[in-house]
């Protein structure tokens, strides 16, 4: 029988592509939107991450010049959104790139590289708020028309179809890399980035690749996350909010596999979404930050006990179960 390996890519995106059909509450559709925002920044953190083993605490930084670029573009040179997301994409590349350079050609690996990447984030973040061109403080806003040709729908099924087409697209890219002789040289630049050298693998050429890769999907999460909610601030963009769902969604779902963001991301929102609900009925209010506190709780119990996150933990069950 002839491989599919694409197949159960094209079923997952079925099955979420029809889950609307039957929805009318707003709220499930925004929280089905903000899934696949997360899922693209989060695939973008994996490719670099998880496949790369090069760990990035500051993927915001990526996030936040893809929104930023695609808001500015718009507002003040009149751009079309259409050709606005591409251009703010590259730019996402662009700065994936000149991080990827600085850092790699010194050979910062580890907690180094991680917290290099924090704090290219962080003067991103300072910049735009401080920075007049882009609205500083008071941040940007992208002005409503209600249009396919702006990019803004008046159905907020159309939104989510489009950032779920984003996923699909990023989703095949992620395992075409895996069958790639690239992915075969990230993995082992993971793995033992010496021994990949004393092979013949081009380790700074390999990283770059990735992370300048990572930059461009990241930009596109930004890219969708200005289209939906028409306003920026750098604490939004640039804010460390991204870079720790981006980090913790493929963790939580699976590192290193193709669909553990997309898992990830709906595990991680889902849970955060019924304890703001819970706390609020108990409590009689919203309870600010109660959701970090869980994402937190979330994030020890995969590392101690499902260090392949849920996936890996869906995998084992399925091969105890198998009959011998």
């Amino acid at each position: 029988m002839k491989e599919q390996p694409y197949l159960p890519i094209l079923v997952v995106v079925a099955g979420l592509a029809l889950l609307p059909l039957g929805l009318s509450s707003n709220t499930v559709l925004n929280f089905l939107s903000f899934a696949m925002i997360i899922t693209l920044a989060a695939q973008g953190w994996n490719i670099l991450g998880g496949y790369g083993g090069q760990f990035s605490f500051g993927h915001a930084v990526f996030f936040g010049t893809g929104a930023y670029g695609m808001a500015l573009l718009q507002v003040r040179f009149g751009v079309n959104p259409w050709l606005a997301l591409p251009l703010a994409m590259g730019l996402g590349a662009v700065v994936g790139f000149a991080i990827g350079y600085l850092s790699f050609r010194a050979r910062l690996r580890g907690s180094y590289f991680a917290l290099v990447t924090l704090a290219f984030a962080e003067v991103f973040r300072i910049s735009a708020n401080a920075w007049g061109f882009t609205g500083g403080a008071a941040g940007v806003l992208v002005p409503l028309r209600l249009d396919p040709a702006n990019m803004q729908f008046a159905d907020k099924r159309i939104g989510f179809w489009l950032a779920l087409g984003f996923v699909a697209a990023v989703l095949a890219l992620t395992l075409a890399i895996t069958r790639s002789r690239f992915g075969a040289q990230l993995v082992a630049v993971r793995e033992n980035e010496e021994a990949a050298r004393a092979l013949g693998v081009d380790a700074l050429a390999v990283k770059l690749k990735a992370i300048t890769l990572s930059g461009a999907i990241t930009a596109a999460a930004g890219c969708l996350y200005t289209q939906k909610f028409l306003y920026l601030d750098a604490s939004l963009a640039y804010g460390p909010w991204i870079s720790v769902e981006a980090l913790l969604a493929p963790i939580i779902g699976g590192v290193g596999t193709v669909f553990g963001p997309l898992v990830g991301a709906i595990v991680l929102l889902g849970l955060g979404e019924v304890t703001k609900i819970v706390f609020a009925n108990l409590m009689g209010g919203s309870v600010p930050g109660v959701d970090l506190v869980v994402f937190g709780i979330l994030l020890i119990i995969c590392v101690a006990y499902a260090p392949r996150g849920v996936l890996g933990l869906v995998q084992g069950w399925f091969r105890r179960k198998a009959p011998a």
